[in-house]
């Protein structure tokens, strides 16, 4: 069994919106609807648990309702900090998800993902244990040391990471036991990538795409709203 865990539960100060950036509206629907669409609509996917910040579960029912997301198995409140929220979504897949089963995270304002990342995804845990959707760095990057740049910073050496991320259901399970006991979430950055590389646990790419990033800034949100107007246009081609 595959299932996905969708975080929802971040704010999103920085796009301004007044509301969580995954409850902003684009063409008559709400980012996080465009996001649950793809794995409701992925034949892998056996079920859907949503990470919802408090104070929103009603509205993310709704939404559920509105746009037939019918995959979703539970929805669960959003924690302090981003890794809280993960943590909160691993333990409630207790007693629904299997050892061996794949657990996926995916973020709600990541509505960008396509059904090739995510079958890739997939393929690539089943394989290795877990797997990170990556790209090659195309930009060019330097240095800051303040208002310049003193070196040049090989690009090659990068990959971009984003979601989803994959895990068997008993790796995640054991990587938050291990957070927990040593209390890591105070000590290191709180976010899954620097977790593994703290515990020394490989992170294994799979297909990933310039475009699926997170939507964070106004910019962003503009993006996808030509994004999903271009889709429109293909589709009545």
């Amino acid at each position: 069994m595959t299932y996905v865990i969708i975080i929802a539960g971040g704010i999103g100060n920085r796009l301004g919106a007044g509301i969580p950036k995954q409850f902003v509206d684009v063409l008559g629907k709400p980012v996080i609807a465009y996001t649950m669409e793809h794995y409701q609509n992925h034949p892998e996917i056996d079920g859907i648990e949503l990470v919802c910040v408090d104070g929103f579960q009603q509205k993310l029912q709704e939404i559920v309702g509105a746009n037939g997301i019918s995959k979703v198995i539970k929805i669960v409140k959003g924690g302090a900090e981003y890794e809280n929220s993960i943590m909160n979504g691993v333990n409630g897949l207790r007693g629904i998800a299997n050892d061996d089963d794949v657990v996926m995270i995916h973020w709600a304002a990541s509505p960008f993902v396509t059904d090739e990342i995510i079958s890739d995804n997939i393929r690539v845990c089943k394989e290795r244990g877990n797997a990170m959707s990556a790209s090659p760095a195309y930009l060019l990057y330097g240095s800051n040391d303040g208002i310049c740049a003193q070196r040049n910073i090989n690009r090659d050496t990068f990959k971009v990471l984003a979601a989803p991320q994959s895990f068997l259901y008993k790796n995640i399970v054991d990587i938050y036991k291990r957070v927990e006991k040593e209390n890591l979430l105070e000590k290191i950055e709180p976010h899954t990538t620097a977790i593994m590389t703290y515990f020394g646990i490989p992170i294994y790419f799979s297909k990933g795409s310039q475009s699926n990033i997170k939507i964070t800034t106004k910019e962003d949100l503009d993006m996808f709203t030509g994004y999903v107007l271009a889709q429109r246009m293909k589709e009545h081609k």
